[in-house]
């Protein structure tokens, strides 16, 4: 094997790769383990009869470099699933000149483990977003938009009115699907909601409190994907105490395409509602700071949201959250029964509520006794936090500006939204129990016939 020499100073240098003294693994910080060893097989697996034409260590460089000085956290996701979708490309690239390459082979391998272990996409970006200073695109009179850089307007006269859909993620995280499906859901860390040929969004949650699994939203990162001649590749990315009213390379618009017009980003109030219509797409996504916390609600047009590769991956607003991510109601009523919700570690006014009392604030909000409304307790509950009550207002707010169906915009508890293995406190119980009786009755009134 070769023997490592000396670069610059700090740094080692093997197979051509410059390697820093001291260099850390790039896991998360309390558990570095898998990204060492991927690190780890770069170096040692660059053996000297490894072909000239197999260019695994150029990827190996790339991707080295690509991650240089990134933490694998909740905060540099997006920045990391990049670099691994990039390194991915490049593999596949050389794969038939590295068929028999131990060191590609474990590259690959390590690539997917990986990729799954922080749910990222296969499909989505390869390059980082430049972060340039603001630019004059904003200034600039574009032309009328080709009709083509107008969703509604492309359609032609005889296709129908087009189907809208809606997702919602806010509070505790309560996320509502684009089929209406309503979860309380835990998901930590940085979560995929949408993921398709036109859009991706992912959003970053932490704890709350202390001693329970109840997460919210801290940062949200939207990539529009560059579309024909209307608008440019565009990343919009906000998080706690930062909602910015322009994209992250200082612009408002699509770029300098004829259709840039199409997308916009305007702001509602500052600092706290902002709004991106992407009229190429027929999509309108609100982003709120409510608190310390972010919401975000989408409406978009059908079949925008069904255009995606059947192995996309995962996408909480398609899909849900995977059941073992998902948050027993009965929380509330055990943190009640302990004594009022944990000790928080956010740093805003906190207090302990009863479910009478938690009912009676959420009831001044959400007067209907939906899942908003069920929501606002639970959160009021489990954290203490009133402005929790604000976000399940906003976000019901944000049902009634973009859902295409009024009959829909409340959603009522159904024992399919709990679960398996969980059952719904109240109705439901006494239902179940009323149904066991019954079969038992049954059961005895046979057995006693055949006697």
């Amino acid at each position: 094997m070769q023997q490592p020499r000396r670069s610059r100073v700090g740094e080692l240098e093997f197979c051509g790769i410059p390697v820093r003294a001291g260099w850390m693994g790039m896991g998360r910080r309390d558990d570095p383990l898998g990204h060492r060893v991927l690190r780890i097989l770069i170096i040692v697996l660059c053996l000297p009869a490894v072909s000239c034409q197999c260019r695994i260590l150029k990827c190996n460089s790339e991707y080295l470099s690509a991650t240089s000085g990134l933490h694998v956290d909740a905060e540099e996701s997006v920045e990391f699933c990049i670099a691994l979708r990039a390194y991915s490309q490049c593999t596949r690239k050389t794969a038939r000149a590295c068929r028999g390459d131990l060191a590609y082979h474990s590259a690959v391998h390590g690539i997917e483990d990986l990729m799954s272990q922080h749910n990222c996409s296969k499909v989505g970006p390869t390059h980082p977003p430049p972060r340039t200073q603001p630019t004059s695109l904003d200034f600039m009179v574009h032309s009328d938009a080709p009709e083509m850089c107008d969703y509604e307007k492309s359609l032609q006269q005889k296709t129908p009115h087009p189907n809208y859909t809606h997702c919602g993620l806010f509070g505790d995280p309560h996320l509502r699907t684009f089929t209406d499906d309503f979860q309380t859901c835990k998901v930590r860390g940085a979560w995929p909601l949408i993921d398709n040929d036109y859009l991706f969004v992912q959003v970053t949650n932490v704890a709350v409190v202390q001693r329970s699994s109840a997460t919210a939203t801290s940062k949200l990162t939207v990539i529009f994907k560059n579309f024909q001649n209307c608008v440019d590749q565009k990343v919009y990315q906000a998080e706690t105490d930062d909602l910015p009213a322009a994209f992250v390379d200082g612009s408002r618009n699509g770029g300098e395409k004829h259709g840039a017009n199409s997308l916009k980003v305007t702001e509602r109030v500052a600092g706290q509602h902002i709004e991106i219509q992407a009229k190429y797409i027929g999509t309108t996504i609100v982003v709120r700071q409510v608190g310390r916390y972010l919401t975000f609600a989408v409406r978009m047009p059908e079949v925008i949201m069904k255009s995606f590769e059947d192995n996309q991956g995962l996408q909480l607003c398609l899909k849900g959250c995977p059941t073992n991510e998902r948050m027993d109601w009965r929380l509330p009523q055990l943190a009640e029964a302990e004594g009022g919700h944990p000790p928080s570690q956010a740093a805003v006014p906190h207090q302990s509520f009863t479910r009478e009392t938690a009912t009676a604030r959420c009831r001044e909000k959400l007067p209907v006794d939906d899942l908003y409304f069920r929501s606002c307790v639970f959160d009021l509950l489990t954290t203490g936090d009133l402005n929790f009550t604000l976000a399940a207002y906003y976000a019901f707010e944000d049902v009634k500006n973009l859902h295409s169906n009024k009959e829909k915009f409340h959603i009522y508890e159904r024992t399919a939204d709990i679960p398996p293995g969980n059952t719904a406190p109240g109705q439901a119980n006494l239902q179940a129990l009323a149904i066991r009786h019954l079969l038992l009755i049954c059961w005895l009134w046979c057995y006693l016939m055949h006697l």
